[in-house]
C-alpha cells in the first residue's frame, strides 16, 4: 500500500492532548486561504457527542455525518467497549471504505484520530495500528503540560513500532502558559533530540468554544506552524 499523500491524521498523546484545536485550525486556514481546494474531514469513529456535531457547525462540508464519522457509538468510551455495550462491533471495513472514498473525492482529507496513539479501536488494534496499516501520514500533538517529555517519547517510540509515516510534533497549550512556561515544559531541542522528530509549532491556548469557532483567528494560528511538511505542497505566496 502506498502512502497517502493526500491525507493527514491528527493523533495526540492521549485524549483532550488537543487533536480538535489543530484540526479545526487547519481547517479553518485552508478554508481562508486555499479555498479553490476541495477539503474533506474525517472523524474515523466517534464514542459520545462532540467532534463530528463541532466540525458540522462551524464548516460547510458538503459532507453528510455518516462521512465525517463513519462509527458512532453513544457511549463516551475506548470503540470497542461503547460497541459491546450496544452489541456491535466495531466494523473496519466501513471506516476504510469511507475513508478511501472520501479521499479520493478531495483534494486533501483532514482525518482527526480517536483518543491518543494508544487507544484501542478493536480488541486487538490501536490508532497507531490502523495509522501505520493504512500509511497515513501523521502528526502527534503533544500537550504543554508536566510529563509532555515523557509522553513525546512514548508516543513516538510507538508510531516508530507500528512504521508510521510520523511528520512532525504540534505542541497545544492545554492552559494558559508564558513562553518560559512552554520552554521549560515542553523543551523543543530536547523533545527533537530525544525523538528524532521535528517539532512543527506550538499553538496558544484558545480558552473558550467562542474563540475556538473564530476561524480568522485559527488560520492566522495555523499560518505559524510549519504547513510545508504538514500539507505536502509548497504554498504559493498569493495563499499565504
Amino acid at each position: 500500500m502506498t502512502q497517502l499523500l493526500n491525507a493527514l491524521l491528527i493523533a495526540g498523546t492521549d485524549t483532550n492532548a488537543g487533536k480538535t484545536v489543530l484540526t479545526t485550525a487547519l481547517a479553518a486556514y485552508w478554508q481562508k486561504y486555499c479555498s479553490h481546494r476541495s477539503l474533506g474531514i474525517m472523524k474515523l469513529m466517534q464514542s459520545g457527542e462532540g467532534d463530528r456535531e463541532w466540525y458540522q457547525k462551524v464548516f460547510s462540508l458538503e459532507q453528510s455525518p455518516e462521512v465525517i464519522t463513519p462509527l458512532y457509538f453513544k457511549a463516551p468510551l475506548a470503540p470497542p467497549i461503547a460497541a459491546a455495550k450496544e452489541h456491535r462491533t466495531v466494523d473496519l471495513a466501513t471506516v476504510w471504505q469511507a475513508f478511501t472514498a472520501l479521499q479520493q473525492r478531495r483534494e486533501f482529507l483532514l482525518v482527526e484520530g480517536v483518543g491518543g496513539l494508544g487507544t484501542p479501536v478493536t480488541d486487538e488494534l490501536t490508532v497507531a495500528d490502523l495509522a501505520g496499516d493504512w500509511r497515513i501520514p501523521t502528526i502527534l500533538v503533544v500537550p504543554v503540560r508536566l510529563g509532555a517529555i515523557a509522553q513525546a517519547v512514548a508516543n513516538v517510540a510507538l508510531a516508530k513500532l507500528s512504521h508510521i509515516n510520523l511528520k512532525g510534533i504540534v505542541l497545544n497549550c492545554v492552559q494558559p502558559q508564558t513562553e518560559a512556561e512552554i520552554a521549560d515544559l515542553t523543551p523543543v531541542d530536547l523533545i527533537q533530540s530525544l525523538t528524532n522528530t521535528p517539532v512543527l509549532g506550538c499553538l496558544p491556548y484558545v480558552d473558550n468554544v467562542d474563540k475556538l469557532a473564530d476561524l480568522d483567528k485559527l488560520a492566522q494560528l495555523a499560518s505559524d506552524l510549519d504547513l510545508e511538511i504538514m500539507m505536502n505542497f509548497q504554498l504559493k505566496k498569493s495563499e499565504q
